[in-house]
């Protein structure tokens, strides 16, 4: 729920995100790659911005090379707004190899016992440290089965490893392993808003060639998009230039601003017309913001450049 604490309206020309040119788009937005299976994550990267013909981008949430799914990927400044999309929850679909024949009626008793908390300690060949750390289980569903082959759904805490939930679950049932996975969320994100390879590169070359313009649009997008799910602040015209230079927000730049804004947690930071300034870290509760006339918001990444404050805008 927004809270206003100010009823000035918001001048400014810009661009409405919808409305940005694709130029923009490509040199600061946000995709959501379908992965395939067989290349790294930052293989996957690389093509990206081989098709693109851009420098910098890179991905949220490694995925395995034989794993398939939802793999979120920043373009160009965008980047900057990593740490939004770390620790989102996730959702897999995984096909489980029983060793042994059991009822339905067991492994639906077994696999209950790992929602919640559960313990894990990551494979040798991953990229954190191995030590036993606690994970959440939302939920774990059977959606298909033919005799040894399950197929489990899993909502579950970022950093669960599906495989190694798995094996734990073997260990219970005479064994089990995994032989695929698929990724279909990360957060907000899921996979019918994916696109593969193929329809980022056929997109690009029509909008390249003036062929179908729009198409693009439905695959990069802009970069609010990667902030729909963190609480955010509005600021009013003045306070505009003061942060893209790097200024914390002080509560009489204050708009409005969405009763989710935590002290200590993320925020994104928006101009009056919707275009993301950057995010940063909120100092006080939304509370003492509204009654306070002190520093509220300290910017971490920038992400509007000084170039982009519209003409209306004076220092």
């Amino acid at each position: 729920m927004w809270i206003t604490i100010s009823d000035e309206i918001s001048k400014l020309s810009g661009f409405y995100p919808g409305a940005r040119p694709v130029e923009e788009l490509i040199k600061c937005g946000f995709l959501i790659l379908d992965k395939p299976s067989g290349p790294t994550s930052s293989t996957c990267v690389h093509w990206v911005k081989k098709i693109l013909g851009i420098k910098k981008a890179g991905h949220s949430g490694t995925l395995d090379p034989r794993t398939t799914g939802v793999l979120p990927i920043l373009l160009g400044r965008a980047t900057r707004l990593m740490p939004v999309l770390k620790n989102l929850d996730k959702e897999y679909v995984a096909v489980m190899h029983l060793h042994k024949n059991i009822s339905q009626t067991e492994l639906e008793r077994v696999i209950k016992k790992f929602v919640g908390k559960i313990e894990q300690i990551p494979p040798v060949r991953s990229a954190v440290k191995r030590k036993k750390r606690e994970r959440t289980i939302y939920s774990i569903k059977i959606i298909d089965r033919a005799e040894k082959n399950v197929v489990i759904k899993v909502n579950c805490e970022a950093g669960t490893y599906i495989r190694k939930l798995i094996h734990q679950i073997g260990e219970k049932i005479d064994g089990a392993h995994m032989i695929e996975l698929r990724r279909t969320r990360v957060g907000t994100f899921t996979e019918n808003k994916s696109h593969s390879f193929q329809e980022l590169k056929d997109s690009f070359e029509f909008w390249k060639q003036n062929i179908e313009k729009n198409s693009i649009r439905s695959i990069i997008l802009p970069p609010e998009i990667a902030v729909e799910h963190v609480p955010k602040i509005i600021v009013k015209d003045s306070a505009v230039f003061s942060l893209v230079h790097g200024s914390p927000l002080y509560a009489r730049g204050i708009l409005k601003l969405e009763d989710s804004v935590k002290k200590g947690g993320i925020t994104a930071i928006l101009s009056g017309n919707g275009e993301l300034i950057g995010i940063g870290v909120a100092k006080l509760s939304v509370k003492d913001m509204i009654k306070a006339k002190s520093l509220c918001v300290k910017m971490d990444r920038i992400l509007m450049k000084p170039t982009d404050i519209p003409a209306d805008i004076s220092p």
